[in-house]
């Protein structure tokens, strides 16, 4: 069971209660209701006109919330039966509140101190009360008690959580103290009171003040010791407050004198560089003896005039160019750039090309500069086999006053194009007879046939070359090397090989696109050197007319041979004197000495495989002269004999021939 009862109900109120039920009649029904032992109740058993008893709770002395909210009682019933019969019940007994108590504040007097330079909304004490009722019993707000309109401007008082603000600025020169009285209410009509006293504490709230007299804003670079500025000094404070301390910034090349009292004057401490800075800001700081200190800042912008001290600068020391030959005319080849640290006109830069170091070179016409900006413009096109590269100087002069410059190298590079096609060296495509090489019918596979020679005005990969066989009289014959030119044999000859063979070579380059050239071989098998190849008379005649240069080519060769046969001869000759004397002295004989005449391929290209003997023939009814490879003479590996030795000498010396008609 529970039970709501008011802590204010008197002594001797009566409560009933919910009374027990019994299955027995007569004596054995309920007796009487018994209560657990308490202070502050009991019960009674009362009966029903029907003869029925039930409970009845009866208060014995005033309740007090704040000591006992609760009560928890146990209630019995008994019977009147033998033996006797009890139940229980529990009784939950609240104590209801009542607004019995008056709010009490957790001090009755609050001391604070507070600065008079404090901000409008500072927190200056919070004050605090309780109540010991629970409810809107317990709730309590706070108001100022009996507040002068001075203290209602000057402080506002949160009625929910106590705190008192500052609602206006203080000024300790006007009030040094406030007495304010907080009352604090429940819901009801009990309160309770408490006083605040607020001390302001005096600071040091006057700032020093700056009175500027002169100025000057704009002062010229590299000038000596200057004037800036001239200024006063005051503060209303009196004492230490009233005390004033001058400075300006440290890293500014800047100082201040003291002319008078309080009065300064701020003076450049040394030439100044506009080019390093060309303006400065400074911050004269005045600062009074106060605690705390207070401090005024005054600022000036100083400009520093320019003055024509620095050169134009180039971004590089050398520039290096390149341009591809073949170029069009103005083409843009580059720029150069300078600049100058100075301002205005000085620092406008005009550009100019300055006499060449070399003075063959045509400067004056290869290239040319546009004074504003520095591009370079190539005056026409540059050919990289007459000038792959040159160097001239680039002047950059500011308009001041002297004027002032500085120069760079400038190198351009030409870059080659592939526009030059290979050039056959050998043989020789100049109209005249054919260059006819003679080839063995007994050559083995590989066999050099003659080797094509040509060069390339290109360099790089341009001038790298490769050959070709175009076109063959017997395709399969001959074959190339594609990067050496040289013409083999590719397979055994026959006797049904024909034996005259045209061959039509291809020389290209490795440009892009590529170049090439063509060049014809003509190609004699024969059975052996020993046969002479001489062209038709007429047809050796109509090229010696039509080009004088084979006739001198011709007489030239003869002549050079005819000079290394009479060397051959007159070498037999001392050879043999000598063996002869040898014989006589030593009282034998000793056969004729063997000169084989072999000749060796001293240029290691091994263009010629074997050794060859040598026959000229020279015809005068023809005009011309023949020097021709006639027969191999095979090397002997099994040792040199009297007999063909001799033999061979007489071979060799009737192969040299001189025949003219």
């Amino acid at each position: 069971m529970v039970l709501k009862i008011s802590e204010s109900s008197p002594p001797g109120t009566a409560f009933p209660l919910k009374n027990a039920q019994d299955l027995d009649v007569g004596r054995n029904n309920i007796k009487n209701y018994i209560l657990s032992p308490n202070s502050y109740f009991r019960v009674l058993t009362l009966e029903r006109s029907d003869g029925r008893k039930y409970p009845q709770l009866v208060l014995d002395k005033a309740l007090d919330r704040e000591e006992e909210p609760e009560f928890k009682l146990t209630l019995t019933a008994l019977d009147g039966g033998s033996p006797p019969q009890s139940g229980t019940a529990q009784v939950y007994i609240e104590v209801l509140d009542i607004n019995d108590n008056a709010p009490e504040f957790e001090q009755p007097f609050y001391r604070v101190q507070i600065p008079e330079d404090s901000p409008i909304g500072f927190l200056i004490v919070k004050v605090s009360a309780t109540d010991v009722d629970i409810g809107v019993n317990g709730e309590i707000s706070y108001s100022l008690f009996q507040a002068s309109e001075e203290i209602r401007k000057t402080f506002e008082l949160n009625p929910v959580t106590g705190d008192i603000r500052l609602k206006k600025q203080l000024d300790f020169e006007a009030t040094q103290s406030y007495e304010v009285n907080i009352e604090a209410k429940d819901t009801g009509t009990l309160t309770g009171k408490c006083t605040v006293l607020i001390q302001v504490i005096d600071v040091n709230d006057n700032a020093p003040e700056l009175t500027m007299s002169a100025l000057t804003r704009q002062i010229s670079e590299n000038s000596p010791e200057t004037v800036v500025a001239v200024f006063s000094v005051s503060d209303l404070d009196s004492e230490e407050n009233g005390k004033i301390s001058c400075s300006v910034q440290d890293d500014l090349p800047f100082f201040l004198k003291s002319s008078l009292e309080n009065f300064y004057t701020l003076v450049t401490e040394q030439p100044l560089d506009r080019e390093r800075q060309a303006e400065y800001n400074i911050t004269i700081t005045v600062t009074d003896m106060g605690t705390p200190r207070l401090e005024t800042q005054h600022n000036i912008t100083v400009l520093v005039s320019d003055v024509n001290d620095n050169a134009p600068a180039f971004t590089q020391a050398s520039y290096t160019l390149f341009i591809r030959e073949n170029n069009s005319p103005a083409l843009h080849m580059g720029s150069v750039s300078a600049t100058d640290t100075d301002a205005g006109a000085n620092a406008q830069v005009t550009y100019s090309l300055l006499p060449p170091q070399d003075p063959s070179l045509p400067l004056d016409s290869l290239v040319s500069i546009n004074a504003d900006n520095g591009h370079l413009f190539a005056l026409r096109a540059l050919d990289f086999e007459a000038l792959q590269a040159f160097e001239f100087l680039v002047g950059a002069t500011d308009r001041g006053s002297p004027a002032l410059s500085s120069q760079a190298l400038v190198r351009v590079q030409v870059l080659d194009a592939n526009d030059n096609a290979p050039f056959v060296l050998y043989p020789l495509q100049n109209g005249s007879a054919p260059c006819t090489e003679l080839v063995p019918r007994a050559a083995e596979p590989g066999y050099l046939v003659s080797k094509v020679v040509a060069v390339d005005g290109d360099s790089g990969q341009n001038a790298w070359l490769s050959y070709q066989l175009l076109k063959a009289t017997e395709p399969g014959l001959f074959g190339v090397w594609a990067h050496n030119g040289e013409v083999r044999t590719a397979r055994l000859l026959s006797e049904r090989d024909a034996a005259k063979h045209r061959l039509l070579l291809l020389v290209k380059d490795n440009g892009e696109p590529p170049l090439s050239a063509s060049v014809t071989l003509h190609v004699l098998l024969v059975d052996g050197f020993s046969q002479p190849y001489l062209p038709l008379p007429e047809a050796a005649a109509d090229a010696a007319q039509t080009d004088p240069l084979t006739v001198y080519l011709v007489i030239a060769l003869a002549s050079v041979s005819s000079l290394f046969l009479f060397s051959v001869l007159a070498f037999i000759a001392v050879r043999l004197c000598r063996r002869s004397r040898a014989g006589l002295v030593g009282g034998c004989s000793v056969p004729e000495a063997h000169f084989p005449g072999r000749l060796v391929d001293v240029s290691g290209t091994g263009t010629l495989s074997q050794s060859y003997q040598y026959e000229v023939c020279l015809m005068g009814g023809s005009g011309t002269s023949e020097f021709k490879f006639l027969k191999p003479m095979l090397p002997n590996s099994q040792g040199h004999y009297p007999g063909p030795e001799i033999e061979e000498n007489l071979n060799f010396r009737k192969d040299f021939n001189f025949s003219i008609q």
